[in-house]
């Protein structure tokens, strides 16, 4: 299995570019589902769960195109409304074909996902919302049986929680539904509006972008569109933390810094310096890492996806920090590691308390999962010694040449194939 060897010590400066949203490119691709013809879109990370999205919608008979960072997916001849378990089994976001396929054909067959291990990460918002827009919904052998034969009529739907996923799926089955649906408590998320912007210029009638309250007015037919996904906050967000913790300056471009609010407000708290320029931030840091707690919320909040990069920041604070992690239960598992190249973390519930050390010492961990794989990237390149990061295969679900990258800013990291 390949692993990733750093060795720690080396300054980083320069300049990288964040790739297309990863959490945005696979619901757009979901998205193309909703239309006959092809869609085009721009800024497609080239990462393994987009490769896993390209093969649900080849399943399902749309045809799908890849050339460089533009995806095409033609779903003229969608033939089924089945995705199998040992593709969906590979990645959460597959149940978002969920929405599409049921507006689109009146039913869909969807097996229960998989994904990362960071929480029960349960699907009832999902499914109480279809609901409510008179989808039939049952279990059996593993599958969600999805069934509309008279169609979607628009309901209103308050969702328990601003679950990404849930407001993805009730968009995209709610704009061929009759009628006005109001989806409200829905996720803020910056690539909940990308989606927005896609099914729009497919189309649909969404008002209340960028809002708690989503209202679709439901049209018959929606046409092929071509689209350029947003930068990928969060991996704008690992790269400047890689700054942070090495003192840069590092210069991260291709991303709406706006989308990054808090964390860039929680790295000014923790003592970096930041130059804010159009589509990119330069951070820099002189002075030694200053304790700053945390709590991960829904947008506009403190991303939990950022929660494991801010840890390893934290790890080397000059005194004690406090983690709160509100979203998803199991997500401390990148502490375990961390604490195995001299970290002091302490686990009580859903709060780490992060006394800060003076050094890390390069170890073998294990990547946990996406998030917790990538910070224990980071904190080799600071860590005396050198570090082999196993599991590699949850990094590269959502980072894009991650170790050229960061070799491009002087890091000493390379992939291992012992």
């Amino acid at each position: 299995m390949p692993s990733i060897i750093v060795t720690g010590g080396r300054p980083l400066s320069g300049s990288v570019r964040a790739g297309g949203a990863k959490n945005s490119a696979l619901k757009l691709m979901a998205a193309a589902l909703l239309a006959p013809g092809e869609s085009v879109i721009h800024n497609v990370p080239a990462i393994s769960d987009v490769d896993v999205m390209a093969r649900v919608l080849e399943g399902l008979g749309a045809r799908v195109t890849r050339e460089d960072h533009t995806v095409r997916v033609d779903a003229s001849d969608v033939t089924s409304v089945e995705t199998p378990y040992e593709l969906v089994a590979q990645m959460r976001a597959s149940i978002v074909v969920l929405g599409p396929l049921v507006a689109r054909f009146g039913h869909a067959r969807v097996a229960m996902p998989g994904g990362c291990n960071i929480g029960s990460r349960k699907i009832d918002m999902h499914v109480h919302g279809l609901e409510h827009l008179g989808v039939d919904v049952s279990f059996e052998h593993g599958f969600i049986d999805a069934a509309a034969p008279e169609g979607l009529r628009g309901a209103q739907v308050i969702l328990d929680f601003p679950s990404v996923g849930a407001t993805e799926n009730l968009l995209m089955a709610s704009v061929l539904a009759e009628g006005v649906t109001v989806i409200d408590n829905a996720a803020r998320e910056p690539e909940i509006g990308d989606l927005v912007d896609m099914l729009t210029s497919m189309g649909a009638r969404i008002s209340g972008r960028g809002s708690s309250t989503l209202e679709i007015e439901g049209v018959r037919t929606l046409t092929p569109a071509e689209h350029t996904t947003i930068g990928d906050r969060i991996e704008a967000g690992t790269f400047l933390v890689a700054g942070a913790l090495a003192g840069g300056p590092v210069t991260v471009t291709g991303f709406d810094p706006s989308h990054l609010e808090m964390l860039l407000n929680k790295l000014g708290a923790a003592g970096c310096e930041m130059v804010v320029a159009g589509e990119s931030v330069t951070i820099s840091r002189t002075e030694p890492v200053v304790p700053v707690d945390i709590a991960t919320l829904p947008h506009p909040g403190f991303p939990t996806d950022m929660q494991a990069q801010f840890m390893a920041l934290m790890a080397l604070a000059q005194g004690d920090s406090v983690i709160t992690e509100n979203v998803f239960e199991n997500r401390f598992m990148f502490a375990d590691e961390i604490k195995r190249m001299g970290a002091d973390i302490d686990i009580e519930g859903h709060r780490a308390l992060v006394r800060g050390v003076d050094r890390l010492e390069g170890a073998p961990v294990c990547s946990p999962d996406l998030r917790g794989g990538a910070a224990l990237v980071l904190a080799g390149l600071v860590a005396e010694g050198q570090t082999v990061v196993t599991g590699v295969h949850h990094i590269e679900r959502g980072y894009e040449d991650f170790t050229g990258k960061l070799a491009s800013l002087g890091a000493d990291v390379r992939m291992s194939e012992e």
